[in-house]
């Protein structure tokens, strides 16, 4: 079955996509060995150089050569960071590559599905649908414009609705005078012209005072018949 797959370029393909996670795994297994080899350099360094503090007053010779181990140490050590930069980079490179790569595939599966969704889908038929969508709506406007301005049925008369509300009032006021007996002296006033009015209250007037004159002259005859 795995011969038939690679027959077919399964196989194949299969070994493209592990290469860059199996460069990846070999550099990273490569840089921590290289970082737990640069943890025992700085040991050594820090030994070589507590050797030379210790002997440089009793054995020089003693903490010359710590020294000479220390150097060494020291340019083994420079070299192993060398190492480590350069490890880092490339995973980060090859990293950075099979992100890109996974990226440019995800994007012409995004581009193959729009193709698909689109179809025969084309500017001028988009144009098409909207110019029929437009007019659509233009029409529906004006229907809606044609059957709200015209009124159904006969238009109203307004001075026929006042001449029968004014009727509607009258009767109302025939119906008081009847419930009454007869309308209040007030409102007969107010009932009649300016003119009407005014001459009432001329005589209403005089004829309070006549009242006025008679009660003073009764007052007068009591008092003499008194006296």
């Amino acid at each position: 079955m795995s011969g038939l797959w690679s027959y077919f370029g399964g196989g194949a393909a299969q070994k493209r996509k592990e290469a860059p996670r199996e460069a990846i795994l070999g550099l990273r297994t490569q840089l921590e060995m290289l970082q737990k080899r640069q943890k025992h350099l700085e040991a050594q360094i820090d030994a070589q150089n507590e050797v030379a503090k210790k002997n440089v007053t009793t054995n020089k010779n003693a903490a010359k050569a710590a020294l000479k181990r220390k150097k060494q140490h020291e340019h083994t050590l420079e070299q192993t960071e060398g190492q480590i930069g350069t490890l880092e980079q490339q995973i980060y490179s090859i990293e950075a590559a099979n992100i890109n790569q996974e990226t440019l595939k995800a994007m012409e599966k995004a581009g193959k599905a729009m193709k698909h969704i689109h179809g025969d889908l084309t500017i001028d038929k988009v144009d098409d649908t909207m110019e029929k969508l437009r007019e659509q709506h233009a029409l529906g406007e004006e229907i809606a414009a044609a059957m709200t301005s015209v009124p159904i049925g006969e238009a109203i008369d307004e001075d026929e609705l006042e001449t029968e509300l004014e009727g509607l009032e009258q009767e109302a006021l025939d119906e008081k005078m009847l419930k009454t007996g007869t309308v209040p002296v007030s409102d007969r006033v107010h009932q009649l012209p300016a003119g009407v009015n005014g001459e009432l209250k001329g005589k209403a007037t005089a004829s309070r005072e006549e009242e006025d004159e008679e009660a003073e002259l009764a007052k007068l005859q009591a008092e003499m018949m008194a006296s």
